[in-house]
């Protein structure tokens, strides 16, 4: 019940999105370091000190634009900048060992090993992208109860609420370029899978409690899987099927950094995150992040439902905010609550809650014709003649004509043919005859 409310104070947040400038070479300061790193919007190339070359894509969610995140209700409503913040600029760098054992005191069961990938995807959230790491850290207090408490159902790791940061920036209603959907980005057929109903009107890949749910019960399928943590996150990333691929050319090694060069590229990038996350959301005052201010939302709770009704109608009669019925209610695509499929639960204010149980019969008549307008039944159009064009019934009528010529030829062919069969079988019997008469003949001649 707990877990109910949190969820329905929060649901939308302002995510930690972030912006990539193209063709920009991000240098490290240290003279000994071996490799270049040259990053576009999409991706990072990395080139060692014999000149080879890797390209990793980095995740999506790392590619979305800030500013579109930042005007969604949540975050305009509750997150908020820490104006006492005065380090906000100020970046430290730090010795290699320093990371290393920073990321061996995470208090996580999945390892959290460095290498210069993962150095690299620290610089970048520590670095360029600082601001909107403030944004993940507000948001945070709106989602990661939620991951929390699906991941403890099934008693998985809790590091792993770190995923839909990588994976959809924390928005509910992000869709990738291949139609992942979510806080989780599952895709349509994982999705129904795990349970979760997807049609014209509903998407439940949107509401973060069930979805959140589904995903721990699909990490831990996977895990059954691979038992290995990272070779999980990779699946999650680029599907069983790749990773069991890349553990096939490795020669049957079950250890993410071996089959390492066998994945996607962007599944190559994809742990590096993860690790980086886990780190900067744990040492993000080490590198003078400020977290923006979060005000948690007014308590809101759920009803249900067994009519349909379009959020619009809620909002007009109870004169309450549009944008945060559909907040508070991601799942709805058109706005429409199907009620009259089966029973839905509408989430909104405690008090919006008490008014809408004394003004339903108010909201669910308000609008109707042009908020719900299927109809239930029609009339046909019996008061004209049915209309065929010229062209259509004399095309229809050499058709027809066209087959009763066939048909006549076939009735002829057919004559004919009885009329052979007929012939053939009275010449037949003649030669029948007249052989007999002339083996009659000759008996009676050898008499």
């Amino acid at each position: 019940m707990r877990m109910k409310k949190y969820w329905l104070l929060i649901i939308m947040a302002l995510a930690c999105s972030m912006t990539m400038h193209a063709q920009t070479v991000i240098e490290d300061d240290d003279e000994e370091e071996e490799e270049d790193i040259e990053v576009t919007e999409d991706e990072v190339t990395i080139t060692d000190e014999e000149g080879n070359e890797e390209v990793i894509d980095f995740p999506e969610a790392m590619t979305y634009d800030l500013d579109s995140l930042m005007n969604l209700y949540m975050s305009k409503t509750y997150l908020s900048p820490d104006d006492d913040c005065r380090t906000a600029a100020e970046n430290p760098t730090f010795d290699k060992e320093v990371y290393i054992d920073r990321l061996k005191r995470l208090p996580t069961i999945i390892e959290m090993p460095y290498n210069d990938v993962v150095q690299k995807f620290i610089d970048r959230y520590s670095g360029r992208l600082r601001y909107s790491v403030s944004y993940m850290l507000g948001a945070c207090n709106f989602y990661m109860p939620i991951f929390e408490e699906a991941l403890e159902a099934y008693q998985l790791p809790l590091e792993l609420k770190y995923l839909p940061v990588i994976e959809s920036a924390l928005n509910p209603k992000a869709v990738s370029r291949v139609g992942a959907t979510g806080l989780w980005q599952f895709m349509l057929a994982t999705g129904k899978q795990y349970g979760l109903e997807v049609n014209s009107l509903v998407d439940e890949r949107r509401d973060p409690i069930k979805a959140s749910y589904a995903a721990a019960h699909y990490l831990k399928d996977l895990y059954k899987i691979f038992g290995d943590w990272s070779l999980v996150i990779a699946s999650y990333n680029c599907g069983p099927e790749n990773v069991n691929k890349a553990i096939h050319r490795a020669g049957g090694v079950k250890d993410y950094w071996h089959i390492y060069p066998y994945l996607p590229r962007e599944t190559r990038g994809y742990v590096p995150a993860f690790i980086a996350a886990n780190y900067i959301m744990t040492y993000y005052s080490a590198h003078n992040i400020c977290p923006l201010r979060t005000k948690l939302p007014a308590k809101t709770d759920t009803i249900m439902v067994n009519r349909s009704v379009h959020l619009a109608q809620i909002a007009a009669v109870l004169n309450t905010d549009l944008d945060m019925l559909r907040t508070l209610n991601p799942e709805y695509r058109r706005d429409i609550v199907p009620g009259l499929t089966k029973p839905s639960a509408i989430k909104m204010s405690l008090n919006d809650v008490t008014r809408f149980i004394d003004m339903q019969d108010s909201i669910f008549n308000y609008n109707t014709a042009e908020l719900l307008s299927k109809r239930d039944e029609v009339a046909v159009n019996d008061d004209a003649p049915t209309f065929v064009s010229k062209k259509k019934y004399r095309k229809g009528r050499k058709t027809t004509a066209r087959r009763k010529a066939t048909a006549r030829s076939s009735r002829k062919s057919s004559a004919r043919r009885k009329t052979t069969a007929s012939k053939r079988r009275k010449t037949t019997a003649k030669s029948r005859k007249t052989t007999a008469r002339k083996k009659s003949s000759a008996k009676k001649r050898r008499r």
